[in-house]
């Protein structure tokens, strides 16, 4: 009987499906274990190899546990929204919904070849209406809701209103915009309805307020800093400027304290929680404030360093700080406006990256010093962020290296505040051990004392206090898309008002095109049906407003992130039509026990997933303040990928420079990556610089020296072909490795030699048809004569890069259970490492070695024989490993163990189908399919999935006996053994009878016996 892996997948796969096995139950004695992978983005382009790498890990935590006899909730489901999907529909004008669909269903054929054990009776998607109603019920909670510092905790707004009320608001403590004016309680209640709103959102924990944002114009959307690389936007390279727009803010800084503290209390990789501790970035000073000369306005500013306050020398401001265009002189505005124009086109992240670059403008006012009253200039710098802090600071160069250096640029002065330190060369850091100089009442003080005073009398004065300050700013949450969960939100005078929570879920309306409206509305400004009537409380036609009972509606919709944020939460009930879930299965499911994801997440879904989940935990939805106990983060499974080289010819002149072989193609040409390898060694012997480029001399040869090397090397054809005698001349041409291009190629057309086809090549893009290539022997390949070899590289596996392998070639040739057992087998969990498609074959070997243990051509081998010792000492040691390794997450040597396991077990002949039981649950969480139709051959009519695991007996491991070497005179001469309970006496007189003891010794009797129980046995002769 034949290991026939596509037949055996196929029907249990189909078993699994029929029978429901593995969905999970909301009432269950059993104890719970959630299981949980962050759901995908489904793209066009399906899963690669890389992808299951976290879901193979996660399936056989899972299915371990339910060994162990646990209910586990283990689901699946889409990150459905999204920008891809939305830009594809502006290039083929085809609804999202519809390519979401296909790709969701491309990626569920897949996900299911691969034989994972997800509950799919609980799949979400975040796109469905049915799912985002709940994404829009949190935001209207969100809209209810304010911060109530004295509780720590997000309160209704109610609680507020009632405060206002009867105390107005000078005595509340609470999260909230900065510039809220104080009003008594009976001024409040003569605020008419919009004013008492206006005064609300300054509250809310989620607010609309103008917003410096990231804006893609290309795209004609605001992105996060996470969708930016480099200032330009990651999907489609466009440029992207910061511009300041009105949009919904999620008010997260209110829980920045929290969100650091509870980080101890989970189980999460190190450097992820420095990542979120970096990013929230907790800083304690004061905020000092400064008056601007001529004018009413003041500067606030937050520093960490109050002690420095006379080391100030000017001021910086961000270029969007709102008071910019008011103190600029008019002598000073164009080069201030031009500047804010070339800033607007930096990211943030590139502006807080770039530490080289120093650039800034002088606004022509001043500032005066809180204490000495000295006038300091007030500059412009893009080093100073708007959203960080206040968006200005005061510039201590003597103390802060970017203040130093942007200093040194500009020739503002440098005064000293340091005792004995010398600044000349770079601003002092060490503030431990410094003691302030040249600061009037802080002479003389250390560090710390320094600071204490300086907030003291800072405050006396009226001009500071003591602040804690964090990094993380709000959440913008407005997108300018189509594709994504719509605001539950009409206006009414220009003020938000909440829909019903029992008339969710506001669906998207149809609307013929996907891009922004030729005003610059978001795309949902083409809907006509878009407008929310509160008579009949349902959407009508936007032709229908009157500002009586019908009002527009919101025109932006929910960032992506949105849908991502409670997702594990909707998995415990979501078919609920009537909650987001109900009690019973939230308070029996409570929270996600592990959690396995990307790093990349770090600062992006896992920050405002916490953050939700807290808002959560205040409102008595949930009972866990964080959602995940566990969490891993998997490494990257990375592709190889593969490398033509395009010559890149450069003319100083720009002339032809006459007929080759290769005619006129000369931009057509692809060296060999051998050649590549020979001219770097070419410029590495010849110490060549960096620009790697060799002149030709006028006289259209190469320089003597160089062009005796690639002589040497056999390169001829750059001196007889491509640098053959022109009539340039007069001009000087440069070839070198800054002239050669490398271009992915697709890894389909390279074979297990590096050699590619090249017809393939040329037929891929009509770019590459007329491609000529150069072999490694330095000439034109034609026909047979040579190779193209092409560079590789490890890169990340991408569908850019063209070095993506697909699992379900994979699975067709291999089989899932190949697949799943390989991915584990490459690495450690946490670690990246490069997939080679060659090495698969090792544990579809295992798998077949595996399967001739239990049955053969004649069928069963397994008997009801009784173990043999060798037998459980082999299974028990493999058992205690293999559930050590789960436990530990380190499934590579799991596999390793059952190599190992099998090997042994082969060679004692074993056919006791106790073992073999055994081994198949084993093997069953990495291996599922053949595992289960293992144990089906032996005997059992029901899935494997929740047989009870294997229990280790460690007494199988206990030796009972030792087999001694017998030495005559220092040889070994036979082994023996024995009992490692027998005495000195017992052993010598047990081996002194045995007969190749008497063969040995021929009569004699030996000089000396050396008996060392339990190692070693030497008879001296």
């Amino acid at each position: 009987m034949n290991y026939d892996f596509k037949e055996i997948e196929a029907k249990w796969q189909k078993y699994w499906a029929e029978n429901q096995t593995f969905k999970a139950e909301n009432n269950s004695d059993k104890e719970k274990f959630y299981v949980l992978d962050m759901f995908p983005y489904p793209s066009g382009a399906g899963l690669h190899v890389g992808h299951p790498l976290g879901y193979i890990a996660s399936d056989i935590y899972a299915r371990y546990k339910r060994h162990q006899g646990y209910n586990v909730l283990h689901p699946m489901g889409y990150d459905s929204f999204g920008l891809p999907a939305e830009q594809y529909a502006i290039q083929t004008g085809q609804h999202p919904a519809i390519t979401t669909k296909t790709n969701i269903n491309r990626y569920r054929e897949q996900l299911d070849k691969i034989g994972f054990s997800f509950d799919w009776s609980r799949e979400v998607r975040t796109s469905n209406p049915d799912y985002y109603k709940w994404t829009q019920w949190i935001f209207i909670q969100l809209f209810n809701s304010w911060y109530n510092n004295n509780t720590n905790k997000a309160e209704d707004i109610s609680t507020l209103v009632t405060l206002f009320k009867k105390e107005g608001n000078a005595t509340v403590n609470a999260v909230s915009d900065d510039d809220i004016s104080v009003f008594t309680a009976d001024e409040w209640n003569a605020f008419d309805t919009k004013k008492q709103q206006e005064i609300l959102l300054q509250y809310r924990l989620t607010y609309l307020a103008e917003t410096e944002v990231n804006w893609c114009p290309a795209l004609g959307t605001v992105l996060a800093n996470d969708e930016i690389i480099n200032g330009v936007s990651e999907r489609g390279g466009h440029p992207v400027i910061r511009k300041k727009m009105t949009q919904w803010s999620m008010r997260i800084s209110a829980y920045a304290q929290r969100l650091l503290d509870d980080l101890n209390t989970i189980d999460w990789p190190q450097p992820l929680k420095d990542s979120q501790t970096n990013w929230i970035g907790r800083s304690q000073g004061a905020s000092v404030t400064f008056n601007v000369k001529n004018h009413k306005e003041q500067i606030d500013v937050f520093t960490t360093r109050p002690d420095t306050i006379f080391g100030v020398s000017f001021m910086t401001l961000a270029p969007e700080h709102e008071l910019v265009a008011t103190i600029t002189t008019p002598e000073q505005k164009a080069e201030v406006d031009a500047y804010i124009q070339a800033t607007a086109k930096r990211s943030e992240r590139e502006r807080m990256a770039d530490v080289k670059t120093i650039s800034g403008a002088f606004t022509g006012a001043y500032a005066e010093h809180p204490f000495t009253k000295k006038l300091i200039p007030i500059w412009i710098g893009d080093y100073v962020l708007a959203g960080y802090g206040t968006g200005a600071v005061m510039a201590v160069p003597c103390g802060d290296q970017r203040d130093y250096d942007f200093a040194k640029h500009f020739n503002i002065p440098i005064p000293n505040v340091f005792e004995g330190v010398d600044i000349s060369e770079e601003a002092h850091a060490d503030k431990d051990k410094t003691i302030i100089t040249n600061s009037d009442f802080l002479n003389g003080l250390p560090y710390k004392k320094a600071m204490k005073l300086a907030i003291y009398e800072l405050e006396k004065i009226g001009h500071g206090k003591g602040k804690i300050n964090y990094r993380l700013r709000d959440a913008v949450f407005s997108r300018q898309r189509y594709w994504g969960e719509p605001f539950p939100v009409y206006y009414v005078d220009g003020m938000p008002q909440m829909i019903d929570a029992k008339h969710l879920p506001i669906t998207l309306p149809e609307v013929e095109k996907y891009l922004p409206t030729e005003t610059g509305e978001p795309p949902l400004g083409n809907a006509n049906v878009w407008a929310w009537c509160t008579k009949e409380n349902k959407v009508v036609d936007n032709s229908k407003i009157n500002n009586e009972t019908i009002f527009p509606l919101e025109l932006n919709t929910m960032p992506g992130w949105a849908g991502s944020s409670f997702y594990f939460n909707r998995y415990m009930d979501p078919n609920n039509a009537d909650a987001i879930f109900s009690d019973n299965a939230i308070n029996y499911w409570q929270d996600v026990d592990l959690y396995i994801g990307g790093s990349e997440h770090a600062t992006g879904h896992l920050l405002y997933a916490r953050f939700w989940q807290k808002f959560l935990f205040d409102k008595g939805v949930v009972p866990k303040n964080e959602f995940a106990k566990k969490l891993i983060n998997q490494g990257m499974i990375t592709g190889t990928s593969a490398f033509v080289y395009r010559v890149l010819l450069g003319f100083s002149g720009g002339k032809d420079f006459g007929k080759t072989e290769i005619g006129e193609n000369l931009d057509k040409v692809y060296l060999s990556s051998a050649l590549i390898n020979e001219l770097q060694q070419i410029y590495s012997e010849n110490n060549l610089d960096q620009a790697f480029e060799i002149p030709m001399r006028r006289d259209g040869f190469l320089n003597d020296t160089i062009d005796l090397k690639i002589e040497s090397k056999g390169l001829n054809l750059f001196r007889d072909s491509l640098f053959q005698k022109t009539s340039l001349n007069t001009k000087e041409i440069t070839f070198g490795l800054k002239s050669i291009l490398p271009i992915h190629a697709d890894v389909s057309f390279v074979n297990a030699s590096d050699e590619l086809n090249i017809e393939a090549f040329k037929n891929w893009r009509e770019e590459y048809k007329d491609a000529i290539f150069i072999g490694e022997n330095g000439e034109v390949i034609d026909g047979d004569n040579d190779k193209y070899i092409v560079g590789r590289e490890v890169e990340k596996m991408s569908k850019s890069k063209y070095n993506v392998v697909s699992p379900d070639s994979i699975c067709e040739e291999y089989g899932a259970d190949s697949l799943r057992l390989y991915e584990m087998f490459l690495g450690p969990l946490e670690q990246s490492k490069p997939w080679n498609t060659a090495g698969i074959t090792g544990t579809h070997s295992f798998l077949k070695k595996l399967w001739r243990l239990y049955l053969d051509d004649n069928g069963a081998k397994f008997t009801d024989a009784a173990p043999t010792k060798d037998n459980l000492k082999t299974l028990h040691k493999t058992i205690k490993k293999v559930a050590e390794d789960i436990e530990n997450f380190s499934f590579n040597t799991s596999v390793s163990t059952f190599m190992i396991c099998v090997n042994e077990l082969s060679s004692q002949k074993c056919t006791s189908k106790e073992i073999l039981e055994a081994l198949a649950i084993l093997v069953s969480p990495y291996a599922p399919h053949i595992a289960e139709e293992l144990w089906q051959q032996l005997g059992h009519n029901t899935s494997i999935a929740t047989a009870p695991f294997p229990k280790f007996d460690a007494s199988h491991l206990v030796e009972s006996s030792k087999e001694y070497p017998v030495s005559f005179n220092g040889k070994m001469r036979f082994k023996l053994e024995l009992p490692l309970d027998l005495s000195k006496d017992e052993i010598e007189a047990t081996v002194m009878a045995h007969e190749k003891t008497i063969a040995q010794l021929q009569g004699r009797e030996p000089k000396k016996i050396i008996i060392v129980p339990g190692k070693i046995i030497n008879i001296v002769g």
